[in-house]
C-alpha cells in the first residue's frame, strides 16, 4: 500500500449529502476483483450521459478537476453498500483524501486499508474547505498527516483528529497484509516452535 504523508493537490467541491458506494461505483463495474481500471467508472452515473459522453456540469469533468486528489463532500459520505470497489475507484481516479463531516462506517475503515485518507471535520470547517475548493484548481490544500493539518491556499490551518494507530498505517503504508509481514519473525519462530513440541500436528 502506498504511504500517505503529506498531499498538495487539487480539491473537488462535491457538497451532494448521503453519497453513497453505488453512486461511487455503479454495480456494473462490480465484475472484477483487480484493483486497477476502476477509475473510468468512478461517479459513472454522473460524468457521463446516456450516450456515454461526457457530462460538462459534472465536477470531475471540469477542467480544473480533472486532476483532482482531494475531494470535499457532503455529510454522510460513502453510505450504502459494503463494496470495496468504492475506495478502489476513488484511488485508480487518483483521489488519495475525502474530507467530510461524517462517513459511514464500512468506507470510513475501507480507506485505509486502501491508503486513503478520510478526514472528518466541522460543518464550519467544511464550510470553509467547499469555498477553497471552489476557486479551482489555483487554490491547492495541502494536507499533512504527520502534523494532522489541512492548509488552504491563503494560509488558513485546518487540525484533524485521527486515531494514531490508523495514523501510523497509513504514513507507513501498511494494509493488513503489511502489518502481518511486520511480525513474519515472530510468526516463523511459533511455528517453528510448534513444529518441535507438536511434530505430529
Amino acid at each position: 500500500m502506498q504511504k500517505f504523508d503529506r498531499l498538495t493537490g487539487v480539491a473537488a467541491p462535491m457538497p451532494m449529502v448521503n453519497v453513497d458506494t453505488d453512486m461511487i461505483i455503479p454495480k456494473d463495474y462490480l465484475k472484477t476483483i483487480k484493483r486497477t481500471g476502476l477509475g473510468t467508472g468512478l461517479f459513472a452515473e454522473l460524468r457521463y450521459k446516456d450516450d456515454g459522453s461526457e457530462n460538462p456540469d459534472f465536477v470531475l469533468n471540469r477542467p480544473a478537476y480533472r486532476n483532482a486528489e482531494i475531494i470535499v463532500a457532503g455529510d454522510n459520505f460513502g453510505c450504502g453498500s459494503s463494496r470495496e470497489h468504492a475506495p478502489w475507484a476513488l484511488l485508480d481516479f487518483g483521489i488519495r483524501c475525502v474530507i467530510s463531516t461524517s462517513f459511514a462506517d464500512i468506507f470510513y475503515n475501507n480507506c485505509f486499508k486502501n491508503g486513503i485518507l478520510p478526514i472528518r471535520v466541522t460543518p464550519e470547517q467544511l464550510a470553509l474547505l467547499l469555498d477553497d475548493a471552489e476557486r479551482g484548481a489555483n487554490a491547492r490544500l495541502t494536507v499533512d498527516l504527520e502534523r494532522q493539518t489541512i492548509s488552504g491556499p491563503d494560509g488558513g490551518e485546518i487540525s484533524f483528529e485521527i486515531d494514531p494507530f490508523r495514523k501510523h498505517c497509513l504514513l507507513n503504508g501498511l494494509d493488513d497484509i503489511g502489518l502481518t509481514l511486520e511480525r513474519a519473525g515472530a510468526i516463523g519462530d511459533y511455528e517453528a516452535r510448534l513444529a518441535e513440541e507438536r511434530p505430529w500436528a
